[in-house]
Formats: C-alpha cells, sequence, structure tokens
C-alpha cells in the first residue's frame, strides 16, 4: 500500500485534472479538530503534485482553501472545500472540511461527497472528543479510514506517545505504517515497516536506505504488531499459522490483504507528517497510500434512492452510463458570480448545457419548502480555491461545481427530466442556539429577506423562524461562531446590516382563581350608541385544557345573535393578554347573565362588553405567567454526567433519570424552562469540552416563579 517510490506528478497548475473512469477517483475526507493541520496538509500534497508552486499558509491568509474572507481573518476553515490533485494518474478530491463544532454542516456534507476519511491528528495535541464521535459515526456507517499524525517535528510532539492515544480512542485495527526518524526537533525520514527500509529525506528528496541497527528493537516491535492485524484481517486463514509457525510472509501479499482490509473499513493504517531539514516530510507516503489503500467509488455503496413518492429504486450503481444521480453537497452565492453548486456524481454522467430535474424534501422545518423543478445548468468546472476551472463532464464517482442552478440547495438530487429520482438525505445536527436579529435601517429591512433565502439555501443547519408570537426574527444556529460567520457574511457578502436583539421567549398568561365579573358598555348620546352587558365566570382549567366557552343564558337576556360577539371579544383579549401583553390560556369562561337594548346593542357592542369583562376579572384574581418548559435529552461522556446534571438543577430544571447509552456515554433526561436554556447549546459545550449533544422538544406550560413574574411584568 505505502511503499513504493513515488514521484510528483501530473496536474500542473492550472489546469483542471479530470477522469474517465471511476476507478481512477479518490474522494478523501479530511477530518480533525481545528488546529490538527489538515488545510496545511492539503497545502502540501497540492505541492507535492505540481499543483500549485508552493504552499500556501493559514497564518497568511495564502492557503488554497481557506480563501473565504472571514477564514483568512480566523485563521481557521468555516467551509467544506474541495482540492483536486493528479497522482500516478489517479484523481484525488481532497476535502477539506472544518474542525470546530459550529461548522460541522460542512464536515457532514464532505463525509457524505467522500469514499475514505483521513483522520487528521496533531502529535502535539492528540485526540479531542468531537474527533472521536466522528470517527464512531464513520465505522457506524463503515466507512474505510486512515489516520495521519501531523506535526511530528514539533517540539512537544511523542510519536508512541500520540500513536497510543489514537489507539486507545478509535480502538483495535489501528497500527503504524512508518515510524519517523526524528532528530533535534527535525524530521530525517520515516522507516517502512514493511520493507524495514528507511526513506531519507535530508537531501532534499526521497533515498531508500538501510535503517541503523539503533532502530532494530522499535522496527521489531511495531512490525510484529503491523503484520499481525494485517494477517487477522486477511480473508487466507492460513497465513496466521504460517506466520506463527516462522514462516516468513511476502511484504506483496500483506499490501494487498492491507488493501482489502482499509477498503472494508476494518483496517487502519497510520501515517505521519513533519518538517525536516529537506522539507515537508510523507507526502510521497501519503500519497501513495491513498492511490493504493483506498477505495474507489465502485467500492463505496450508494446512499438509499427513491423516486419522487418514496418507493425505493434498486440497482442504481456507480457508472457513467447509468442513470444522472447526483447531489448537491455544498451551496455558495455570490453576489456577481451567482449561485455555484459543488456536486458529487453517484451514477451517470453530467455534463454543460444539459437540463436537470433538481429535488429537495424533507427539510421544511428549516426554511428549504419541499420542490421539485427542472433546471438547464450552466457550465461544469473542476474548483480549486477561487479558481473555476472548466471541465467537459463529470462522470460517475467525481466531485465537480456547477454553475446556474438558480433553485437548487444543498443537499438536493439531480437527476434525469424523464426518470427523477431523490437520494437519501445525510443527517444533519438540529440548529439549537436561537439569536433574534433586526435590520438597522429600512435599507437594509428592504434586503434582509433576499439575503437570510440564500443563507438558507447554502446553510442546511441554519433554521429561520419569524415567531409570530414574539413578532421577533430568530436565527436557529449551531453555536457562536456560527452565527458571527452568518451576520458577517450579510453584512460583507450582501451588503446587510443586523443587530441582536435579546430574545424574547413566548409566555402565557392564566387565571391563579375563579372569580365573575361584569362587562359594561353602554354609550347613549340621544343617536345610535352602543349598550351590551354581559355578566361572566371565569374558572382556570389544567395546563393544556385550552379556552373553553360555556352558554348559560336563560331567558333571552342576552339575544342568541350576540352570545358569538361575547365569546369572540374575550377570545380577542386572551390573545392580547391582560397583564403583560402575553396570550391567555386554560380558562373557562362562562357567560350566565346580561342585558341588551332593543336598537343600541350590536355585535361590536358585545364584543367590547366581553373584552371588559375579562379584564375586570383580572383585577379580582391573581393572574399568572406560565413558562414553556421542555425536555431535554443531553448525550455526554460519563465524565460530564455529574456536572450536568447539576447545571441543569441550577437552571430550575427537574433531572428525570440517566441511561447509559454505551461507548462511554450516558443519556441525561430532563425537564427545563426555556427561559433558561436560550444559551444552552454554547454552555453545554463548554462543560463537556465540545463532546455533548442534546435534544429538545416543547412539553407544556408551567407557572413562572413569582419574582421572576413579577420582573417580566415590570419589563
Amino acid at each position: 500500500m505505502a511503499e513504493r517510490n513515488t514521484g510528483g506528478a501530473a496536474g500542473a497548475a492550472g489546469r483542471a485534472p479530470s477522469a474517465d473512469r471511476a476507478d481512477a477517483i479518490r474522494n478523501v475526507v479530511l477530518v480533525g479538530h481545528s488546529g490538527a493541520g489538515k488545510t496545511t496538509l492539503v497545502e502540501q500534497l497540492l505541492a507535492a503534485t505540481g499543483t500549485i508552486q508552493r504552499p500556501g499558509r493559514v497564518e497568511d491568509g495564502s492557503t488554497v482553501s481557506d480563501f473565504d474572507e472571514v477564514e483568512v481573518r480566523q485563521q481557521r476553515s468555516v467551509n467544506l472545500t474541495v482540492a483536486p490533485i493528479v497522482h500516478n494518474g489517479v484523481k484525488i478530491n481532497l476535502l477539506d472540511t472544518p474542525g470546530y463544532a459550529d461548522f460541522v454542516g460542512d464536515l457532514r456534507a464532505g463525509l457524505r461527497a467522500a469514499d475514505a476519511a483521513l483522520f487528521v491528528v496533531s502529535a502535539s495535541d492528540g485526540v479531542d472528543g468531537l474527533t472521536q464521535m466522528l470517527w464512531e459515526e464513520c465505522a457506524h456507517v463503515g466507512m474505510p479510514r486512515a489516520v495521519v499524525i501531523t506535526k511530528i517535528d514539533h517540539q512537544r510532539a511523542d510519536f508512541d506517545e500520540v500513536l497510543a492515544i489514537c489507539q486507545d480512542a478509535f480502538g483495535d485495527g489501528v497500527a503504524p505504517l512508518y515510524l519517523p526518524v526524528v532528530t533535534n526537533g527535525h524530521v530525517n525520514g520515516l522507516i517502512g515497516l514493511l520493507t524495514q527500509k528507511f526513506y531519507n529525506y535530508t537531501g532534499g528528496g526521497r533515498a531508500e536506505k538501510e535503517p541503523g541497527a539503533e532502530y532494530e528493537a522499535q522496527i521489531e516491535a511495531y512490525r510484529g504488531s503491523l503484520i499481525e492485524g494485517i494477517i487477522q484481517e486477511s480473508e487466507d486463514e492460513s497465513l496466521m499459522d504460517r506466520y506463527l509457525a516462522g514462516e516468513p510472509i511476502d511484504t506483496k501479499v500483506l499490501i494487498q490483504d492491507l488493501e482489502k482490509a482499509v477498503a472494508r473499513g476494518s483496517f487502519y493504517p497510520v501515517l505521519c507528517t513533519g518538517v525536516g531539514p529537506g522539507g515537508f516530510v510523507g507526502a510521497a507516503e501519503l500519497l501513495e497510500g491513498v492511490t493504493q489503500g483506498f477505495p474507489s467509488p465502485l467500492e463505496h455503496p450508494l446512499p438509499e434512492i427513491t423516486d419522487l413518492e418514496g418507493k425505493p429504486v434498486k440497482g442504481v450503481t456507480c457508472d457513467p452510463d447509468g442513470p444522472l444521480v447526483a447531489e448537491v453537497v455544498k451551496t455558495t452565492s455570490d453576489p456577481y458570480v451567482g449561485r455555484i453548486s459543488l456536486v458529487r456524481v453517484f451514477s451517470g454522467t453530467l455534463r454543460p448545457d444539459m437540463t436537470v430535474h433538481v429535488s429537495g424534501h424533507g427539510l421544511a422545518e428549516r426554511g428549504h419548502e419541499d420542490h421539485d423543478v427542472d433546471e438547464r445548468i450552466g457550465t461544469l468546472s473542476c474548483p480549486l480555491g477561487k479558481q473555476q476551472r472548466t471541465v467537459g463532464k463529470g462522470v460517475a464517482g467525481d466531485i465537480v461545481a456547477v454553475a446556474k442552478l438558480s433553485r437548487a440547495e444543498t443537499g438536493d438530487t439531480l437527476s434525469e427530466v424523464e426518470r427523477p429520482l431523490l437520494m437519501t438525505a445525510w443527517t444533519m445536527p438540529d440548529p439549537l442556539l436561537p439569536v433574534a436579529i433586526r435590520a438597522r435601517s429600512k435599507a437594509d429591512e428592504d434586503k434582509l429577506s433576499q439575503a437570510l433565502a440564500r443563507l438558507v439555501a447554502e446553510d442546511p443547519t441554519l433554521r429561520l423562524e419569524n415567531n409570530a408570537e414574539t413578532k421577533q426574527l430568530v436565527l436557529w444556529c449551531m453555536g457562536e461562531a456560527h452565527t458571527d460567520v452568518l451576520l458577517d457574511r450579510l453584512s460583507k457578502r450582501y451588503g446587510v446590516e443586523v443587530e441582536r436583539v435579546e430574545l424574547r421567549v413566548p409566555l402565557r398568561e392564566t387565571f391563579g382563581g375563579r372569580c365573575q365579573a361584569m362587562g359594561r358598555n353602554v354609550k347613549q348620546t340621544g343617536g345610535h350608541g352602543q349598550y351590551a352587558i354581559c355578566h361572566i365566570e371565569v374558572e382556570p382549567l389544567p395546563s393544556g385544557s385550552g379556552f373553553q366557552f360555556v352558554d348559560k343564558i336563560v331567558g333571552g337576556v342576552v339575544p342568541r345573535q350576540f352570545i358569538p360577539s361575547v365569546e369572540k371579544g374575550v377570545r380577542a383579549q386572551m390573545e392580547r393578554g391582560v397583564v403583560a401583553g402575553y396570550p391567555m390560556v386554560d380558562i373557562r369562561v362562562t357567560l350566565y347573565d346580561g342585558k341588551a337594548h332593543s336598537v343600541d346593542s350590536s355585535d361590536m357592542a358585545f364584543q367590547i362588553a366581553g373584552q371588559l369583562a375579562l379584564k375586570e376579572a383580572a383585577s379580582k384574581v391573581p393572574t399568572l405567567l406560565l413558562e414553556p418548559v421542555d425536555e431535554l435529552s443531553v448525550l455526554v461522556a460519563d465524565d460530564y454526567v455529574g456536572s450536568v446534571m447539576s447545571d441543569l438543577s441550577s437552571r430550575r430544571g427537574r433531572v428525570l433519570g440517566t441511561e447509559p447509552v454505551g461507548a462511554g456515554r450516558t443519556l441525561v433526561k430532563a425537564e427545563v424552562p426555556q427561559l433558561e436554556i436560550t444559551r444552552y447549546a454554547i454552555d453545554l459545550r463548554s462543560m463537556s469540552h465540545g463532546t455533548g449533544t442534546f435534544h429538545r422538544s416543547f412539553l407544556r406550560y408551567e407557572p413562572l416563579p413569582p419574582h421572576l413574574a413579577d420582573k417580566v411584568a415590570a419589563d
């Protein structure tokens, strides 16, 4: 897999690499926490293959992947980007993903577009909780994985220690293919454990030598574990017996079995990179590992495909001559260029100027209405940072950028007009941080709606809510960093200035006891006046009962045609509230008496009387403010369960219980008022070091404690 001499490669700068066959394509997503070195690694691989002349630096804002203005300023990736390279005739689409939890939507999109994952681990920082969770996610779907340990030249780097951390975090099947040779903080080269050769980089190139005697013991220890791990995954059951009997196993056989085990997702080779006196070390080995050890799109099963009615469609494979099935994995909007869609082609061939069917379903609750439209695509291109290099087609297995799809959004399926199909959407986390905003000026307000529509089309982790009760525009985001990027894009990209405002939680009002009241609306001035008197009894009902209106009029004291008017007036006042302006709920109003006038009584007169009666009732008995209570399910590592439960209690929450979920995690269930969890997405991440997740759902309304109710009423 990874121990053949490699040279630099095809793909001169400026020329778009292309592929005609799926077996000559590798789609590899780079996964790891922020700062692990994913973007830097992409730069080194671009330079090693001659795609760019020299690698850029994150600190200088000169990298190919991080070209967005926000990324340059913040010096971290916030977008999914693709960097195609060619090595030994194989096109490799490197998918660089953000490492910060707020941008997990782009990371999930990268996982969807890829056929294998390269987990990037910094030798100085190790493995964080989010990376471990993503490893388990890949394991769940059987995605092939490998590990690359970066920064082995760092002063705090300890290869043995970080390897042990990876094996502990990622489990069985993690084994190194190379040992780094480090002297005084510089990486001189790598020792191949299978070939037992030293690949020396000190001269600026890659020279093959014999390793020194001082490395024999270390090589033997790691090599034995590696061979045993490979043999355990081999389909040849006789290999283990031969190995235990002392028979030497041909290196070619081991490499073949290793490649098969990696493709099956049951063995995870570890490679390493760093900087030495002769330059960057490890690019050649990594490129060889990707092209020879990672599966092509032909070996990776397609996501589930259905027709537009949801009926499963069988027999679709990664065939350039098959029916067109492609998916938009990333959408970007430019005020000048327009909308550009990054598309993974799963079946068929995409060509410029062809008409395709665009289907989007299942994300209506996030502001993405279901849609089925036919659109003519524009040019196809192979993106490299800001560059869009034109290509003639996109075959099954490849990733291309498509221009001028005005209706297509992230997650949409592209298929043939005559045979529209739909791919099952990938799992997206729920945005759980609500942020209320408003336009700064009338000019901004006029542009805000269109700008937000574009952001929603780009980002399926964003949910837009126009709250009818609080009259607020709310962005549901993944976290504070996600919010900052969205507001930055509104300002810099679309020229819309907004400001944050305090989020209002929709409260309710209800009566705290039973009482009787009269509504008197009598205005007689000599002409046509108003005359309506109604007597009502109001009593509270159990939570969730809603509103009941009872008619107990006898003798016609209130004419039948005006009884619905009283109810209408009461309902109108309930909507406006009687204390703090919040809707009133869970009461029974009984109309039992009243008076009318043969001339001056009217529908409107009795509506007003009903309103006045409810107001008077509110002055006679305590009126309670009700707050919404959510049911929370919090999934955290066992180490943080105590902290989470204590924190929930401090938020006036009631912990209902805990449940072990396996893999060292616990599910904590609780009931917590919404007022206390408006920023819980941020607080939980801090408490759990980025590993905690939660789900919330509305449960019921409960009385707000008096001291808080007084404060709300005063406001």
